[in-house]
């Protein structure tokens, strides 16, 4: 039988309200009576139901985590990654995860997420670049916000980011010491802070090793950062006939799709061509060759992410932070000495 506030209160000689005002950390609580009350706790192993917390508190103990769509797939798998860090983390903060997507075209005719709209939810993690029309259509609900590998200054929120500036630039100087002087990039969607820092990060590193850009080696028209996306841009790339003998891909499966791509046309990796990509996912290991890899820890993140708004919701207040997240190289055999 399950022990309740009554069994706690009358163990340790005082009123069911008491007990509920040190579980709830309240200060008007002498500490000889909060030490007999927690004594009583600890004894009768009593739990507190989340239901009855809330009541106090007037808060749902829910944290929404809303992605696109095309990013909640089992191919591309990163963002479920982040989410499962957030629900790691949820767990030692004694909140729930409530998980949805929206579409990734987010249109004025979409309804929001139900528990936005029902309001059952304290804050709201969002993974992933959103359409600007979704960030104003749920202004109006005054929910604090943690974005993850996305930012955007309308309405500015708390964000974990990752250093991609810094990420491309260490791959790219990796390519480098491998005596390779013809790199190309490979990226799409370039409105996505996350690859146009990492064009960026190429680009300096370039320049900070005195190497000219070629912009035939350059191919950022893809509409999206798929496998797909991958195979058309290095299908551009090769077919433009420049010479190369390495590609950064802005993030792992576009590196997986261009390997697919140049391997189809007898291209041999790493011996005719070095490859590397970024964020590290599961899949790498399992290609051939394993990709080479900018490692971003997505668990991490999540967890960090869901700390974030854990403080904004003990605040109480609007807590604008940027956490800046830092990778590391993974050198595998798809890149090899020119």
């Amino acid at each position: 039988m399950r022990t309740t506030i009554k069994d706690v209160a009358k163990k340790a000689n005082v009123s069911t309200a008491t007990v509920s005002l040190v579980v709830h950390g309240h200060n008007r609580i002498s500490p000889e009576t909060k030490n007999r009350v927690e004594k009583a706790i600890k004894a009768l192993n009593y739990y507190p139901s989340k239901s009855a917390r809330n009541l106090v508190s007037r808060k749902t103990g829910n944290i929404g985590f809303i992605l696109t769509e095309d990013h909640f797939l089992k191919t591309e798998p990163f963002y479920t990654q982040i989410f499962l860090g957030t629900e790691f983390e949820a767990r030692n903060q004694e909140y729930y995860i409530l998980l949805t997507t929206i579409p990734t075209n987010f249109s004025k005719d979409d309804d929001l997420p139900r528990f936005i709209l029902e309001r059952s939810i304290d804050g709201l993690i969002i993974a992933g670049k959103v359409p600007d029309l979704f960030i104003e259509k749920i202004e109006p609900f005054n929910l604090p916000i943690v974005m993850v590998d996305y930012y955007t200054d309308h309405n500015a929120q708390s964000a974990v980011l990752i250093d991609n500036i810094g990420g491309a630039q260490q791959a790219t100087e990796y390519l480098l010491s491998l005596g390779h002087k013809n790199i190309a990039f490979i990226g799409g969607d370039l409105e996505h802070p996350s690859i146009s820092d990492r064009y960026h990060g190429f680009k300096m590193a370039l320049e900070k090793n005195k190497k000219a850009l070629n912009e035939n080696l350059i191919v950022l028209t893809e509409n999206a950062t798929s496998r797909e996306d991958g195979y058309h841009a290095a299908k551009f790339l090769h077919q433009s006939q420049t010479d190369f003998s390495a590609v950064f891909a802005c993030n792992d499966a576009m590196a997986i799709g261009a390997m697919q791509y140049f391997k189809s046309t007898g291209i041999r990796i790493p011996q005719d061509l070095s490859i590397i990509g970024f964020d590290n996912i599961e899949g790498d290991l399992y290609q051939d060759p394993p990709l080479s890899t900018m490692s971003v820890p997505k668990i991490e993140m999540g967890q960090e992410a869901l700390q974030q708004m854990v403080q904004i919701l003990s605040n109480k207040k609007k807590v604008l932070k940027k956490i800046l997240i830092p990778v590391e190289l993974i050198v595998r055999q798809s890149t090899k000495q020119k």
